[in-house]
């Protein structure tokens, strides 16, 4: 029997009834009717929305939410599922078709960002001696209008070469061989990091900075996933590493791309 929680007040981060119209079914990894489901799914999504919006540890949810186990156990199968991977997926196919592009991308931009590990992820974290932290590094891969393709977790100290025939892998499985070239900063410079890449098909085309620069410049093409980097900060449970397992920070990345999406697929709706 299905628990029922009091009424409460709309948090900013719930999902709206377009959002979860569209993102319910990726969700629904059981029959909503089952024994076994004690609390709504949209709440319990919501609840993990909340979460990874806001930043605040899983044992300190709002009452007015499914408890932080019930969250938490239910995350972890959404995760092992694949639901947000395949809802992003969809989502980039749409989003792409709804801006004039073909459905599938011919290239990608790659990059890594180091995230301070905290005492919960301190045993697996890496030191980066250049950006002289320690912590993990997430590794992405985007296609031009900055929409997630492929993501990997590694210690910080982990080389951004070493994760190319990885994410060279995942972007050609979910593109169906389409992505022909990647551009990368000079932290992807070598021949192992190409061979890599074109082992799947991949030109790695690396984009230097000008000799001589001055403050800030703005990379041709390299600017699109930094600024991927700067939407999913907006989600204070990602600016820091709080998780003891690196499958749950990545699919926590993968699940705020999915809310980004989701909302960008709403607004263009809504306004066509």
């Amino acid at each position: 029997m299905s628990t029922q929680l009091p009424a409460r007040k709309a948090y900013p981060s719930d999902v709206s009834d377009e959002e979860w119209a569209f993102i319910a079914p990726y969700l629904t990894l059981m029959t909503p009717d089952a024994l076994q489901r004690r609390y709504d799914l949209r709440e319990g999504f919501n609840a993990l929305r909340y979460l990874v919006r806001s930043g605040i540890p899983w044992r300190l949810l709002p009452h007015d939410l499914p408890p932080w186990p019930t969250v938490y156990q239910q995350a972890r199968r959404w995760m092992e599922a694949g639901a947000f991977e395949a809802a992003v997926h969809d989502l980039r196919l749409l989003l792409r078709v709804l801006k004039g592009r073909k459905p599938q991308p011919t290239a990608a931009i790659l990059d890594g960002r180091v995230i301070q590990s905290t005492p919960e992820s301190g045993g697996r974290a890496g030191y980066s001696g250049y950006k002289r932290r320690k912590g993990s590094k997430v590794h992405v891969a985007v296609d031009t209008l900055g929409h997630l393709l492929a993501l990997t977790v590694t210690p910080a100290n982990e080389d951004e070469r070493t994760q190319v025939n990885a994410l060279a892998e995942q972007v050609q499985d979910v593109t169906g061989d389409h992505v022909e070239v990647a551009y990368v900063d000079e932290g992807y410079d070598g021949e192992n990091a190409a061979a890599a890449a074109m082992q799947h098909g991949i030109e790695l085309v690396v984009v230097k900075l000008p000799e001589a620069k001055r403050g800030f410049v703005l990379l041709p093409k390299r600017w699109v996933v930094e600024r991927s980097f700067a939407w999913a900060a907006r989600f204070r449970r990602l600016a820091r590493d709080f998780e003891r397992l690196p499958n749950v920070l990545a699919g926590l990345h993968v699940l705020a791309f999915a809310c980004l999406m989701l909302h960008q697929l709403i607004q263009l709706y809504s306004s066509s």
